[in-house]
């Protein structure tokens, strides 16, 4: 009865708290286009035997646009706590033959190989931060944490008919970064804003992994937007999205995991996107 009672008296006090605060939630979406600015991977052995540096976008077919979008739901509490979450999808699938032999974990694909190639790498974020300019109306400078799913996925497959030639490897794990949100608000109905989330670790805790490897992520955008009514605002963005790891595994039991232990994976991008933000 105690229990009940205490339960009961802290959840008031929260509810009291909560409508004490002003709540503002969004909901944003962008559409455009991303480019692949470089983007090379490595799968082998071990770093003294580690397979070829195969390059995605000169070798592999990346070097054309791709359709880009991304979603995110939010609110701003008692104007300087900004919380948010964010989910791009990410899947470049292309089709080129081999001009040269490519080793790429237990496989070896030989020149003149017709191949399907899929790098998919969609993430999901949490993001946070708080107002250090409270007392400025027109004006948000907020640094924060990010905790981000790294979801990725790469398949090289042979099409030559009756090959049995089929890479896989996927890893799912969690990686937390900085963040840094800032806007300014002119009276006229623009707004400028700049988002910001990186990190740079050497460390399999805050890389995400069950393995020692170096990693880092870096996702920078500049925004300017024209609020048209009190709810509704039209944005163009401009956002260069990165990452590298490299690191040697111990290994993995599931069969969709590759079975040579060392990797690397460095790609860096440019999108360009339009999109609409909604305040409720």
């Amino acid at each position: 009865m105690k229990r009940l009672i205490t339960l009961i008296m802290v959840s008031l006090i929260l509810l009291t708290s909560l409508q004490a605060l002003s709540f503002e939630p969004f909901f944003e979406y962008e559409a455009g286009a991303i480019s692949i600015l470089s983007h090379t991977y490595q799968n082998g052995v071990s770093s003294s035997d580690p397979g070829t540096l195969f390059d995605f976008r000169d070798e592999g077919g990346q070097d054309v646009l791709y359709p880009f979008e991304r979603f995110q739901i939010g609110a701003r509490i008692d104007d300087r706590h900004r919380v948010w979450f964010s989910y791009q999808p990410l899947e470049l699938v292309t089709n080129v033959t081999f001009r040269e032999d490519v080793s790429v974990g237990n496989y070896d694909f030989v020149a003149g190989t017709p191949m399907k190639l899929t790098y998919s790498f969609p993430f999901y974020r949490l993001s946070y931060t708080y107002d250090l300019l409270g007392e400025y109306e027109n004006a948000y400078l907020g640094p924060g944490l990010v905790l981000q799913i790294r979801n990725a996925s790469i398949r090289f497959e042979s099409l030559t008919a009756g090959a049995e030639s089929l890479y896989v490897t996927q890893n799912v794990g969690l990686v937390p970064a900085l963040a840094l949100y800032s806007e300014y608000r002119f009276p006229f109905g623009v707004t400028l804003s700049a988002d910001i989330a990186g990190s740079y670790a050497d460390s399999a805790f805050f890389n995400g992994a069950d393995y020692e490897f170096s990693g880092s992520i870096l996702d920078a955008s500049l925004r300017m937007a024209y609020q048209t009514t009190d709810r509704l605002a039209l944005f163009g963005n401009l956002r260069y999205f990165g990452g590298t790891s490299k690191g040697t595994s111990d290994g993995d039991d599931s069969w969709s995991v590759s079975e040579t232990n060392f990797s690397q994976n460095n790609i860096a991008s440019i999108t360009a996107s339009v999109g609409a933000l909604i305040t409720f």
